[in-house]
């Protein structure tokens, strides 16, 4: 009987029966459960990483518009059953590095209108061509129904020469030195829309010589 109970106690012992020490086994456990919790920890962390670098590219990307809201209005509209009321937000987007756009939005709030006005500024997109001296190169008119605006170029020092919607446009477009003047009809979207049109009709000494198929020292003569 004895022997029979040594045997059985000695068959429960499948490790030492293959040469393995004890408590070996329980050890390549945990050891080979924490490389794979730290492998998938390392998973975690790369893709975590990686979301948190697109997020910050994001808000790099945000960071470089500014926006200003020009005008909001509260305005309605006439249906079947009464009227709807609504905002209409006018904001005039821009990095300050010759890009700038002007854009409408209307909302049953203000927050709503600001956003939907921001993202159709940012559709609308115009590039302007800036000088050394953040100016314009050339004159520039532009119209938009009853509003005329006449833009000038000015010498270093002078500043922004302009009031109202006008004003907001040239700052964000990153214009600093400017004379221009409005003629015609007060609306801020209108003069707003006018800034946009006298700004896309600028044109650098390079691109006119080009266009007239002459040299570029022509033009200066």
């Amino acid at each position: 009987m004895t022997e029979t109970n040594e045997q059985t106690r000695s068959s429960d012992v499948p490790s030492a029966a293959v040469g393995v020490p004890a408590g070996t086994e329980g050890q390549q456990e945990r050891r080979g459960g924490g490389n794979r919790g730290g492998g998938g920890g390392d998973r975690r962390g790369g893709s975590g990483g990686g979301r948190r670098g697109d997020n910050r590219r994001g808000q790099e990307r945000d960071s470089e518009w500014q926006e200003r809201v020009v005008q909001i209005r509260r305005v309605s509209k006439t249906v079947k059953g009464g009227k709807k009321m609504s905002f209409r937000a006018i904001v005039v987007v821009g990095n300050e590095r010759g890009q700038v756009g002007v854009g409408v939005g209307k909302a049953g709030d203000v927050i709503g209108a600001v956003r939907k006005g921001v993202a159709d500024g940012k559709k609308h997109l115009v590039k302007v061509p800036l000088t050394r001296t953040s100016s314009i190169p050339t004159d520039g008119r532009g119209v938009d129904g009853a509003a005329s605006i006449l833009m000038r170029p000015a010498a270093p020092g002078t500043g922004v020469i302009a009031g109202g919607s006008i004003r907001t446009v040239l700052e964000l477009a990153g214009i600093k030195n400017v004379l221009a003047k409005r003629l015609g009809s007060k609306t801020p979207l209108n003069n707003a829309r006018a800034t946009i049109q006298a700004l896309q009709s600028l044109r650098t000494h390079k691109e006119t010589a080009k266009e007239r198929g002459i040299s570029l020292e022509q033009i200066y003569s």
